[in-house]
């Protein structure tokens, strides 16, 4: 009989609702599953809600009361999506009580309290992570492997933007996204540590950043409707040099009318180039330099990689290979890396170390932007 991994949800806004999405149907995505995995119980602002939930989506325990999940000796993993204030306190509880962690990002408010459970979590041997959910999109994965291969060479620069228009009409009322009070950032948090890391993840650790905030409406409406002051940056631009000795820019932004979830990246090496856009989920584009040119163009050009639904094994025939991908596949594949690590016992990425870089980072950021200077890590 397989050994079933129960989760205790913190949270069901629309991340937990991601999440308890990809839990119920891993089986769906992976083939020969060495273990089950199922919601045990759901903790959100009320009980009444909790219940709702609950009833709903089949989860056993309902509760107004983290606690009450986090010490359950039932409970083997706590999942984190509750505001970004709170997860200090919850993950030191957890760690405490044993559990194995999966957090939404970014991991902390501040980068010691981010260092200071990265440290907790590797001495206590538990299975700590973070959801950089973007790393397991195929064509991710593609550009690592090309770039671990040495297909475009050395790194030389990259550039990231990272779109939205959530912040263009300025009487939709504020969410806690927008209220550092809440959120301990801005953009640069929820946008921001998703583009990082991709810069991160395919071509290591940073260095050195600049940074500049941008706040375009100073008065918006408030959660209640009023008239607010904001509070969080609604864009955020960076100038960033990496260990490598690679330079680039990172912009993030809710200011964009006509965006979406628009992420793009694209990574130019001395042998060739990679470009790749979520809003075009299912292709990776790749630059070969070392085709020259010739009469009629010759094989010069990017060539667009089909990576749609190819996963590596176990992914299994759901949906079909030569389907086309989409967002929430790279949270299924997140949420499957993580639970097979607490299955095997074996860590892998990313874990809170990656998101302390991450949360140094950004802490960086914002110092350069208060400072007028660049802040070296």
């Amino acid at each position: 009989m397989k050994n079933t991994i129960k989760i205790g949800l913190l949270g069901f806004g629309a991340m937990g609702k991601v999440h308890s999405y990809c839990v119920d149907n891993l089986k769906f995505y992976y083939d020969g599953l060495p273990f089950d995995a199922k919601i045990h119980g759901v903790c959100t602002t009320s009980e009444q809600k909790s219940l709702s939930v609950c009833e709903k989506f089949g989860f056993d325990v309902a509760t107004s009361d983290e606690d009450r999940l986090i010490f359950d000796p039932d409970i083997d993993v706590i999942d984190i999506c509750t505001p970004n204030i709170y997860h200090y306190e919850t993950i030191k509880k957890a760690l405490a009580a044993g559990k194995h962690i999966y957090c939404e990002k970014p991991l902390c408010v501040t980068s010691e309290q981010a260092l200071e459970v990265a440290r907790l979590a590797q001495d206590s041997g538990l299975i700590c992570n973070i959801v950089f959910n973007n790393r397991f999109i195929a064509p991710m994965l593609r550009a690592k492997q090309l770039i671990d291969e040495g297909k475009i060479g050395r790194v030389l620069s990259f550039s990231a933007e990272y779109l939205h228009n959530s912040c263009t009409d300025v009487e939709r009322p504020a969410g806690w996204k927008q209220n550092s009070d809440i959120c301990g950032g801005g953009v640069l948090f929820d946008l921001g540590s998703h583009a990082l890391d991709l810069i991160y993840f395919l071509c290591g650790e940073f260095e050195s950043v600049s940074g500049t905030s941008q706040i375009a409406y100073s008065t918006r409406a408030g959660a209640d409707g009023a008239a607010w002051q904001t509070n969080a940056d609604e864009a955020f631009y960076v100038i960033a040099r990496l260990a490598s000795g690679a330079v680039g820019t990172v912009t993030v932004s809710k200011l964009i009318n006509g965006a979406n979830d628009d992420l793009t990246l694209c990574v130019y090496g001395e042998k060739g180039s990679l470009k790749f856009s979520l809003m075009q989920p299912n292709f990776l584009y790749y630059y070969d330099a070392t085709q020259k040119p010739s009469v009629l163009g010759g094989s010069t050009g990017y060539t667009a990689i089909e990576c749609v639904g190819r996963y590596p094994s176990p992914s299994g025939t759901f949906p079909a290979p030569k389907a086309p991908s989409s967002w929430i596949r790279g949270h299924v594949g997140s949420m499957y890396e993580f639970l097979s690590s607490v299955h095997s016992g074996i860590p892998h990425a990313p874990t809170f170390t990656d998101a302390a870089h991450i949360q140094a980072v950004m802490e960086a950021a914002y110092l350069s932007d208060k400072e007028h200077r660049q802040i070296n890590l």
